[in-house]
């Protein structure tokens, strides 16, 4: 094989490397992101019952508060009864009365209401947090793959950039500048031909190109797209 078109394949395969590497790597923040903002959603779940529970309970606290100051009114109304000095007064007074033992009556009803739902929101907020636990003790699991994956592609990453830069520099002038020049073009300055055909933009050679591609002896333009062609023999099968 022609060694400047070894080289040059050697380079291509390196790049062709270095962007699959770093499209897995860009992958990598974006997981983390879906996976906080999965945690972030669980932790709503869990806030939003926490403060179902809390405003439940602040209802039944407000009724309570005022159902106290409701029976000092009572108590109070009730002690004015033997200072009235008319029927009418007296009268007037133990309306006043039954008004006040019937919002206390209502409000002990909101206070049995809020109890037992407060008893179902508790319910709610354990079976919240017992999930939440789970949740956040599989994003640390998983928030620690992501950062050991991260590492180990800049790992790659730094390694193939050397190597192609150590490829790339056995190079002459003249080969790496056409594929630097079609890699700018088109974004890749190689491209397999298989059966023929060029692998990139999927145009049919003409035979005459194809047979002496074959032979990988010289460096072979793509008619079409430009890009350098290289020939892969299939494997040999050895027979049992």
């Amino acid at each position: 094989m022609n060694p400047d078109l070894e080289k040059l394949i050697s380079l291509h395969h390196a790049e062709v490397e270095i962007k699959r590497l770093d499209a897995e790597s860009a992958e990598v923040p974006r997981l983390r992101e879906a996976l906080e903002a999965r945690v972030a959603g669980d932790r709503a779940r869990l806030d939003a019952a926490r403060e179902a529970l809390e405003a439940s309970q602040g209802v039944r606290r407000e009724n309570e508060t005022a159902v106290q100051d409701l029976e000092a009114k009572r108590s109070k109304y009730k002690g004015q009864l033997m200072d009235v000095k008319t029927n009418k007064e007296y009268t007037a007074m133990l309306h006043e009365i039954e008004a006040v033992e019937r919002d206390i009556r209502s409000r002990e009803d909101v206070i049995l209401e809020e109890m037992e739902r407060a008893e179902a929101l508790a319910a709610d907020v354990e079976r919240e947090e017992e999930a939440f636990r789970s949740v956040e003790e599989a994003a640390r699991g998983e928030a620690a793959e992501l950062d050991a994956r991260g590492a180990r592609l800049e790992d790659e990453q730094r390694r193939m950039r050397a190597e192609r830069e150590k490829v790339a520099a056995t190079i002459p002038e003249a080969p790496r500048g056409l594929y630097e020049r079609v890699a700018t073009l088109r974004g890749t300055g190689m491209a397999e031909a298989r059966d023929g055909v060029c692998q990139a933009c999927h145009v049919k050679m003409r035979p005459q190109p194809w047979v002496e591609l074959r032979q990988n002896e010289q460096l072979v333009q793509c008619e079409a797209c430009s890009r350098i062609l290289y020939y892969e023999p299939p494997p040999t099968v050895v027979e049992p």
